[in-house]
């Protein structure tokens, strides 16, 4: 076992999105996350997700029963961290609430992570990516001036929620070494969201950006940060910024089209110039041809093409897994090297394993229906 999070062991409340997310970046790095989820689950459809919950082991528990609470609540006693998903009150009125699992584990990190968060008026709300960038500014600025473009849902659900709760994790982990208690977290997808958003305010208040769509010079806007369509419908993506950068890119298009950072009136008309130029020439002449170090010009790539470039394929930036070409553990560390990534697990996937690995009786407890394994690890064991 390798990897910096090795001997970290987390309990993760099984979901869909940020959570396998969160639990598949700690795997990856070295933890033992083992997620809980719904006895319903086992050998249902496959999550459409489920690449994200590699790197982590699965028990499918009902907690509609209080014997399947004591099965969590004994994961979490000897735990580093726990993680809920469910909305504010639902995991008191299920009997596994922080006041309950930290009594019997003091160092214990309970972590809660949810859409709006645990107070305010939006608290028990549902909620998605697009609902939290909307409430925070971000939906608006994204996209063409005549409506919002939801950017896939990335921003809210995985760097606002499933990267603030590591962080979360992590940081509280780090402080209970020294103090030697634990504590409960507020992770809120939407506070997420707005943390990502603070250079946009700081612009906004310096008076360098726009409050409006396709205005500004990340926004698609500047003709020298936008994508350019090709002869042969693909794209190259330009984000010659600096002034020397964009020289060394009209140099190598043979075109004069001024810069002009500060005169969004003129951009139009110099965006029209470039449109011109690139739609000349198919994609691939023009990645050979601005292929050098001060272009800042690259193609658009599609997720099925991406792996196979070469900068990807020198760094091993993608693995794959039962078959999947998939992005592969990142950062990269020189000592504590990453474990390589394990096949995702599937709901009970590791039920009868991790229920004898806490001393619990598998077979009693699988035999009242407490708990459940799949029938690929039921196979496996026969």
């Amino acid at each position: 076992m390798t990897g910096p999070l090795h001997g970290v062991r987390v309990i993760s409340m099984g979901g869909l999105g940020p959570g396998p997310f969160c639990g598949m970046i700690l795997g990856d790095l070295g933890a033992d996350v083992i997620r809980v989820d719904p006895i319903g689950h086992v050998d249902g459809p496959l999550p459409v997700d489920y690449t994200v919950r590699r790197s982590q082991r699965s028990i499918a528990v009902d907690l509609k029963r209080p014997e399947g609470r004591d099965v969590v609540c004994r994961l979490a006693a000897d735990a580093d961290a726990f993680v809920d998903v469910f909305r504010p009150g639902v995991a008191e009125r299920l009997g596994i609430g922080p006041e309950r699992l930290c009594a019997s584990n003091p160092r214990l990190i309970y972590a809660r992570m949810t859409g709006y968060g645990q107070r305010g008026p939006l608290a028990e709300h549902a909620g998605h990516d697009i609902n939290y960038l909307a409430l925070v500014g971000a939906l608006h600025a994204i996209g063409p001036s005549e409506a919002p473009t939801p950017p896939l849902n990335l921003v809210a659900d995985y760097g606002g929620g499933a990267m603030l709760l590591a962080v979360g994790l992590l940081s509280a982990l780090l402080e209970t070494r020294t103090s030697g208690v634990g504590q409960v977290l507020d992770v809120a997808m939407i506070d997420g969201a707005a943390t990502l958003m603070a250079p946009y305010y700081g612009m906004l208040a310096a008076g360098m950006w726009r409050d409006r769509r396709d205005d500004n010079v990340l926004d698609g806007a500047a003709h020298f940060y936008r994508t350019y369509e090709t002869a042969d419908g693909g794209h190259i993506a330009v984000g010659a910024m600096e002034p020397r950068f964009y020289a060394e890119l009209c140099r190598r298009l043979d075109v004069d089209v001024p810069h002009d950072p500060d005169d969004n009136a003129a951009w139009a008309t110099h965006r029209a110039a470039l449109a011109a130029r690139f739609a000349e020439r198919d994609r691939d002449h023009w990645e050979q041809l601005l292929d050098a170090p001060d272009t800042c010009a690259v193609p658009v790539l599609g997720i099925g093409e991406a792996a196979r470039h070469p900068h990807h394929r020198a760094r091993d930036s993608f693995v794959e897994v039962d078959g999947v070409v998939q992005p592969a553990p990142s950062p990269r560390f020189s000592r504590t090297v990453l474990p390589p990534p394990t096949s995702p697990a599937l709901p009970g996937d590791h039920t009868r394993e991790i229920l004898a690995e806490f001393g619990l009786d598998p077979t009693e407890l699988l035999t009242t229906g407490t708990v459940r394994h799949s029938a690929a690890a039921a196979a496996q064991e026969d």
